[in-house]
């Protein structure tokens, strides 16, 4: 962590000048850290960008206290709205969303959700969600999804998590998607896994969605451009109860 105390503030990016700062900590965590690719990303200019970013709202979270690259968090957002100008959400190049689409239901996609190094385990998430909680409201969003990754292609290394999630968290039919290159996330028998080390192998933004009610799709996908296995996350904001009501709006002055 730092030394001094952060300052955040978080607010939507307005200028080109800020989206590229989100692309620079999206090169640093996914690209360096996790050994990420894709087509736009620029090695020279240290940025991690694709076609989607012109049509994504990009949320970032400050620690104004930071004289350099102040930028801490950040998180893309794609309204069902803007979905359609594209002709797809960018997760459909994993998942099948048809039970989403034809819901009837407002839909917000989220993405890219990485933390600076320096600013896990701490406030920042905390301060990032509350953010998000305003954006919903704002929009009247009904149902969040997105995928989220656990590092590495190796599906076997994450049978107890991929397993524990298919067991406990499988979203409902009218919820389900699917993967398209589908990978079974059934690999182990429910009374052979090891819940402990399930939970301790999930990433911390998994567990985050899961106390707030979250489901996952059926089926991981396996992104070896990103070197991630994904599972998509779906959060629907009828379903919550009162107290992960309160967990998510908490600060959020709704």
């Amino acid at each position: 962590m730092t030394v001094n105390t952060p300052q955040f503030k978080a607010r939507l990016a307005e200028t080109a000048d800020e989206i590229e700062a989100a692309q620079r900590l999206r090169y640093q965590v996914f690209v360096q850290e996790l050994g990420g690719s894709g087509d736009m990303v620029d090695h020279e200019k240290r940025l991690e960008a694709d076609r989607f970013d012109p049509y994504f709202d990009h949320l970032l979270l400050y620690d104004t206290l930071r004289e350099t690259d102040p930028v801490v968090g950040v998180y893309r957002l794609l309204r069902d709205s803007k979905a359609a100008e594209i002709g797809q959400f960018y997760s459909e190049d994993e998942y099948d969303l048809t039970a989403l689409k034809t819901s009837g239901r407002k839909l917000l996609e989220l993405g890219r959700s990485c933390l600076h190094p320096d600013y896990r385990g701490g406030m920042a998430m905390f301060h990032l969600w509350n953010a998000l909680a305003e954006y919903v409201f704002a929009h009247e969003i009904e149902i969040l999804f997105g995928v989220a990754s656990f590092h590495g292609t190796d599906a076997a290394q994450l049978a107890h998590p991929l397993s524990h999630l298919h067991d406990r968290h499988l979203a409902p039919p009218d919820l389900r998607v699917r993967a398209r290159a589908y990978q079974p996330m059934t690999l182990v028998p429910a009374d052979q896994i090891d819940r402990r080390r399930a939970v301790l192998e999930t990433p911390a933004l998994i567990k985050a969605y899961l106390k707030l009610g979250g489901f996952v799709g059926d089926g991981a996908f396996v992104d070896h451009e990103f070197n991630t296995t994904d599972v998509c996350l779906i959060l629907d904001t009828a379903r919550m109860n009162e107290k992960q009501k309160n967990l998510y709006l908490k600060g959020s002055g709704a």
